[in-house]
Order: C-alpha cells, then sequence, then structure tokens
C-alpha cells in the first residue's frame, strides 16, 4: 500500500515538472506548435520508467510535430526531472498522445446527432429526454 502512495506521489511530481518544463523549458520549436498539456503520467512501481500522456490541440500535422519534438527531448526532461526532483533513480520518460478526449468529443457529437435524428422521426417530442419518462 505504502509503494502504491509513492508511486503516486513520484506520478503528481512528475506531472507538475513536465507540465511546468512544457511551458519554461523546452526550447523545441515543434513542441509549441501545438497547445501541449499532460493529461496523466503512469509510473511503473520499480520506478524505471513513466509515461507521459500528452494532449495536443492543433491540426494532425502540429500534433505529430509537437509529440516527435518531445519524444526527442525526454533526454532533457528525465535530466531535468532528476535535478528538480532529486530522486536516486530517475525513470525514463515516455511520451505519448492522449486521444481519450478527442474520443469523448467524437461520442457526445454522435450522441447529439443521434438524438437530432430521434426528434426529427418524431420519436422523442422536443424538448423531452428519456429521463423523463
Amino acid at each position: 500500500m505504502a509503494q502504491n502512495r509513492r508511486v503516486e506521489r513520484v506520478a503528481a511530481s512528475i506531472r507538475r515538472e513536465i507540465s511546468e518544463l512544457l511551458i519554461t523549458g523546452i526550447k523545441d520549436e515543434r513542441v509549441g506548435m501545438g497547445m501541449v498539456s499532460v493529461t496523466t503520467v503512469e509510473v511503473a512501481g520499480d520506478l524505471q520508467h513513466c509515461k507521459v500522456f500528452v494532449s495536443i490541440y492543433g491540426s494532425e500535422e502540429n500534433r505529430v510535430q509537437a509529440l516527435d519534438g518531445l519524444r526527442s527531448a525526454a533526454p532533457y526532461v528525465k535530466g531535468e526531472l532528476s535535478r528538480r526532483l532529486n530522486m536516486r533513480r530517475t525513470p525514463e520518460v515516455i511520451f505519448q498522445l492522449d486521444r481519450s478526449l478527442e474520443k469523448g468529443t467524437s461520442v457526445l457529437g454522435l450522441l447529439n446527432q443521434l438524438g437530432r435524428q430521434r426528434q426529427e422521426k418524431g420519436e422523442v417530442p422536443p424538448g423531452r429526454d428519456d429521463l423523463d419518462a
């Protein structure tokens, strides 16, 4: 149990520091091509690796370039984490694109479209949803 709390604390610290590095530390201009934010950090129980999930707002080309920039900056980020967090062993940093926000937006769009179609067919009176039934 204490191990889990430790891993969670390390993940929260890494998330905070990488978020700050995105603003002030990473100078790769590719990273600035999209609006990048850290959504989740998963740290392995042995603290050897951490996956940093990022959301990148912008065109698909900007996302690809920003992710390439982050991946090339990974050694710098690891060095900064080591210096800032004073860890005996700093995990390898692996950046991955988090598409959950895109998927959520897509699902909401489909639900809205389905609702409009049901109203057009007269299956649901306007202004009423199934929760009222």
